[in-house]
């Protein structure tokens, strides 16, 4: 899976799924794709990734009290 890094606008391929899914995790494991060199892997926080489209990742990824807060 890719996602753009907002704050550099560089693609990122996602290493750990399981992270980007997970609200208890504030950081993804991801390759950056710069340049024809691959890079080395690092952890990129949620709040500054988003699909290539530029939309946001769901809430629901990155709050773990999302619900109570939909609930609210």
């Amino acid at each position: 899976m890719f996602l753009k890094h907002v704050p550099s606008g560089d693609l990122v391929e996602v290493i750990d799924l399981p992270d980007v899914i997970n609200p208890g995790s504030p950081t993804v494991r991801a390759r950056a794709h710069t340049g024809e060199i691959i890079q080395r892997p690092e952890n990129f926080l949620k709040t500054e990734l988003a699909f290539p489209s530029g939309e946001a990742l769901p809430q629901c990824w990155s709050d773990a009290h999302y619900y109570e807060h939909a609930a609210a």
